[in-house]
């Protein structure tokens, strides 16, 4: 699910590895959790997330999810919103590196990142949960308008939206973007320059600058797990998702 690549000693890229889409099954979610979290014991200093050339992640893996009940289910959530506070608390730099495609929960893994740096082409970025049924839960809303303010997160997440990698750097939602084929490189040059400064200065500065991020996991992560597995379940969200692949193995037919 994980191919792990070393830059240099202390530079860790997570690139995910579930093809054709990296779409977040309860495995890939698993994988990724336990891999940041043992990334700073083992002497990793900055990670990396990328995904395939052209596809970040497209999200849930929603075939694989409905197959599973309301207790499968709910642990699913936990983990998620678990991996999300992970990254936004990890002790070492997390930078997502989006080579491509990145709607719905790709976008959520690089929102609670430190830095975004997009690839530039015909790709969409975006939380359009709204559009398969599901709100975009509390933590996860706050967490976009910390990055680009509150009327930009209502336009994005109300209309469930997917942007263009331009127009994601314009509102705030990435940092930069660069040609697919700079994309991880800008990523290690990213943590190199971060690593070459004083140390113990930049771990202070960088925990103080991001404990608004725990903040809201203590306030916010447990209604957000528990408002997702509620609404999972519901007939608005189970109808949504179902007619979604009913659509995409349409188009797959006609091809």
């Amino acid at each position: 699910m994980l191919t792990r690549i070393d830059h240099q000693p202390d530079i860790l890229e997570l690139r995910l590895a579930h093809p054709p889409a990296n779409a977040l099954n309860p495995a890939l979610v698993h994988a990724l959790r336990l891999a940041i979290q043992a990334a700073p014991g083992e002497g990793k200093r900055a990670l990396i997330l990328s995904g395939a050339e052209g596809m970040f992640s497209a999200g849930l893996d929603v075939p694989a999810l409905l197959k599973l009940d309301r207790e499968a289910m709910s642990a699913f959530w936990k983990e998620f919103i678990d991996l999300l506070r992970l990254i936004a608390e990890s002790p070492v730099p997390v930078v997502a590196a989006i080579t491509g495609h990145s709607p719905a929960g790709g976008a959520v893994l690089a929102i609670f990142c430190d830095t975004r740096i997009a690839a530039e082409g015909p790709f969409k970025i975006g939380l359009n949960e709204v559009r398969v049924g599901l709100p975009v839960p509390p933590v996860i809303h706050a967490a976009l308008a910390r990055l680009v303010g509150m009327r930009q997160a209502e336009r994005l997440c109300v209309h469930g939206l997917l942007i263009s990698p331009e127009e994601a750097l314009r509102v705030g939602l990435v940092d930069q973007v660069l040609s697919i084929q700079q994309v991880v490189p800008a990523a290690v040059e990213w943590c190199r320059s971060l690593l070459e400064l004083p140390a113990q200065a930049v771990v202070a500065t960088r925990k103080q600058a991001r404990s608004d991020l725990g903040e809201l996991f203590a306030r916010l992560g447990k209604r957000s797990h528990d408002e997702l597995t509620q609404v999972w379940f519901g007939v608005e969200a189970q109808s949504a998702m179902r007619a979604l692949l009913a659509e995409l193995a349409a188009r797959k037919t006609q091809r």
